[in-house]
């Protein structure tokens, strides 16, 4: 008989939109391997009313709760109405569209013993889409710490914090602020990876990251945007473009990561420095707690709160 694999003090929370026969695999494959969770969530974001009935459908089969909302809110409002739900110490979070292969209850045994033993752990992190170019170093179970290091050239070095598959804190958004809403998706999640890094936070990666989920959404159309061959191109100019770019997105990183929002002081004494746009007898007067940095995917600006 298999073995039986209950995690207390996890909530298992998934992400749902317009896709009900992934969401349905991927509680079957959970079953299949005796995977089963003090609580389950499923916040779904406005789904067509074909999905939405089958996922009404399943709730008893599998014993979950549904999050629906009347309007599509966008990647972060759905993962933030998902998170408000969660009364469980941790969280493992899935896309509907994931699979666990058979290592990984074993595996996700051992991550949950590191977040009980180790309280300076604010998730682990169990999946990639390829080579993340983050610094490693060894920690225990076949998972690594994410180490920043600012002397690490590569853009993707910002990317310590990812919403693929992982298992955090469900006091994850006290520390580091609830994920953005009413922008995109991308841009909700390089924000919360920005102020993981902003904040002190401290991860852990599963080497071998690979080995434990598919992603497979090949059963349903994907709401996933296409992939871009201007990466790959091997013309002169673009190849020019795409450095100069990815050194902008190293430095806005860069930027990001020293002074979002608590240090907007900062920011504007390094802009004064740059340019002559405000008096310098005006810096000492301005309150920095009412400002902060936007991103609108093209300029950096500040705003009063």
């Amino acid at each position: 008989m298999n073995e039986q694999h209950y995690f207390k003090d996890v909530t298992l929370l998934i992400t749902h939109y317009n896709r009900w026969r992934s969401l349905e695999r991927l509680l079957n494959s959970l079953e299949k391997l005796n995977c089963k969770f003090e609580d389950i969530v499923v916040s779904d974001d406005a789904s067509r009313p074909e999905h939405l009935d089958e996922v009404k459908r399943m709730q008893s089969t599998y014993n979950y709760r549904l999050i629906t909302t009347p309007k599509n809110g966008g990647y972060g409002n759905c993962i933030n109405k998902g998170m408000d739900q969660i009364h469980t110490p941790y969280t493992l979070y899935l896309q509907e569209d994931f699979v666990p292969f058979d290592i990984f209850p074993q595996n996700f045994e051992h991550a949950l013993t590191i977040m009980n033993e180790d309280q300076s752990v604010d998730y682990i992190r169990f999946w990639a889409i390829g080579e993340q170019h983050i610094d490693l170093k060894p920690y225990k179970w076949g998972f690594s710490e994410m180490v920043f290091k600012f002397s690490n050239p590569h853009h993707l070095k910002f990317y310590q914090f990812s919403d693929t598959p992982n298992i955090k804190r469900s006091t994850f958004t006290e520390k580091f602020g609830r994920y953005r809403e009413g922008i995109h998706g991308d841009l909700t999640d390089y924000y919360m990876a920005i102020s993981f890094l902003h904040n002190k936070g401290k991860g852990l990666f599963y080497n071998k990251y690979d080995t434990l989920f598919a992603h497979d959404n090949s059963d349903e159309a994907s709401v996933s945007r296409p992939l871009t061959h201007w990466k790959q191109s091997t013309s002169l100019p673009i190849r020019l473009m795409r450095f100069f770019f990815l050194r902008y997105k190293w430095m806005k990183g860069t930027w990001l990561v020293l002074f979002l929002k608590k240090n907007v002081h900062s920011l504007i004494l390094a802009l004064r420095l740059l340019s002559d746009w405000l008096p310098l007898e005006e810096i000492a007067d301005i309150d920095c707690r009412s400002f902060d940095i936007i991103d609108d995917g093209r300029w950096f600006k500040l705003v009063a709160d």
